[in-house]
């Protein structure tokens, strides 16, 4: 008794910490957004302006198809309807949910590390100080909150597959990319029920929306005619094309500063091809993998998730919060080949605050100090990228016997 006594103690002190840390940094969070400690350029506008249109016209009866910034799957509809449930402004009620979807996710991480044996507390640090590393954007987009329900996607896989699939079902209703942590479910059961809970999870809350509202499958075509996005790793090759004449310019296209101009379509068609490669490069994997721990299933969700981000068309400042999202998962779990991409992921976060919103102008310009701070953070991701699929690999794909090697494995019994 006497030497579980300081460990309790020491126990104890840590979640307290970590429970000030939090409230700390969300207050600070919550002010900026709300303007009341102005260390950014406002960033509530999507909130208050782009979100809230949206649900006044589905109070009507209808998604807002008219609006080509509307590009999102029926389910989305959910929570641009909620805030208006709860007894506060459109812009409170939204921030009241984002917060408590924040809060949920740190206490399942926190949960997670007293688990088991193997398990630890640095995924609920990488949540803790990820979030607030992204600025006041992470509380005025929604994907605080997708993010969160892939993250509890994730922690429930091993207690029930289909519970774990049900969250990214869910999930994937709001934004496509979830679906990709399907990809390091074990083979077997645990694959079948993680399937039927994801297919259960998307077709009723996409379901209930198309019965509830007007128009909901045109988002299936409301992004072909996107242009490369300025904050994207395929936009850099044009700013630095833009400095020796290339005579496109950045124009507002389907919801995001665009590069508009010659080769841009070219451009986003490799991108697409890239994005299909990578998903045939995931499958490969899934074929080869014969090792399979604990971790497994988070750190192919994030090497999934990071070879989406970087071959999109498009990265926008609240992807970030995926990333820290599933790294956070990821390190839940000792065993995890994902520690160093956590870094590198945490690092990208930090510049993505630099960039947007304090130094956007700059790179819609294409100034040297934009094109530098977006190679810096479009850098950080790939290398975290690479180096996630790799470790991945090397951590269950068994390697190749020298010529002459003797495997215990083969022989006779």
């Amino acid at each position: 008794m006497r030497d579980e006594a300081p460990l309790r103690r020491t126990t104890t002190g840590a979640a307290l910490g970590m429970t000030y840390i939090w409230l700390a940094t969300r207050v600070l969070l919550l002010l900026m957004v709300l303007d009341v400690v102005p260390l950014f350029r406002s960033v509530s506008w999507d909130v208050v302006g782009v979100y809230h249109g949206w649900h006044e016209t589905m109070l009507a009866g209808g998604f807002p198809v008219e609006d080509v910034t509307w590009q999102y799957p029926p389910a989305a509809a959910l929570i641009i309807l909620a805030p208006s449930m709860l007894p506060f402004s459109y812009l409170g009620g939204f921030l009241v949910i984002t917060v408590a979807f924040d809060a949920l996710t740190m206490a399942s991480l926190v949960r997670a590390a007293a688990a088991g044996e193997g398990r630890g507390r640095a995924g609920a640090w990488v949540w803790l100080l990820g979030v607030p590393l992204l600025g006041p954007v992470v509380y005025a987009r929604f994907d605080l909150l997708v993010a969160a329900l892939a993250v509890s996607g994730l922690l429930q896989l091993n207690a029930s597959a289909w519970r774990g699939g049900l969250s990214f079902g869910v999930a994937a209703g709001l934004k496509l990319w979830p679906a990709l942590a399907l990809i390091g479910v074990p083979r077997g059961r645990a694959t079948r029920m993680a399937l039927v809970g994801a297919v259960a999870g998307a077709a009723v809350s996409t379901l209930l929306m198309l019965l509830a509202l007007d128009g909901g499958l045109d988002f299936v075509t409301a992004q072909q005619d996107r242009g490369v996005e300025v904050e994207s790793v395929w936009a850099l090759g044009f700013h630095v094309a833009r400095w020796f004449g290339w005579p496109g310019v950045v124009s507002y296209n389907y919801g995001s500063m665009e590069m508009l101009g010659p080769y841009v379509d070219t451009v986003g068609r490799v991108s697409l091809a890239a994005t299909l490669l990578c998903l045939c490069w995931l499958l490969y994997w899934r074929y080869r993998a014969r090792t399979w721990s604990d971790a497994t299933p988070y750190d192919a969700a994030c090497a999934a998730v990071l070879l989406f981000v970087v071959t999109s068309r498009v990265i926008s400042p609240q992807y970030l919060v995926w990333l820290v999202g599933l790294t956070a998962a990821c390190l839940t779990v000792r065993a995890s080949t994902q520690r160093p991409v956590a870094v590198l992921v945490l690092a990208a976060t930090a510049v993505t605050m630099i960039e947007f919103p304090e130094l956007f102008d700059d790179v819609q310009k294409s100034t040297a100090l934009g094109v530098t701070v977006l190679l810096v953070r479009n850098g950080l991701l790939v290398a975290a990228a690479v180096l996630s699929c790799l470790r991945l690999w090397r951590a269950t794909v068994p390697r190749p016997l020298a010529a002459g090697q003797y495997d215990p494995g083969l022989s006779p019994a």
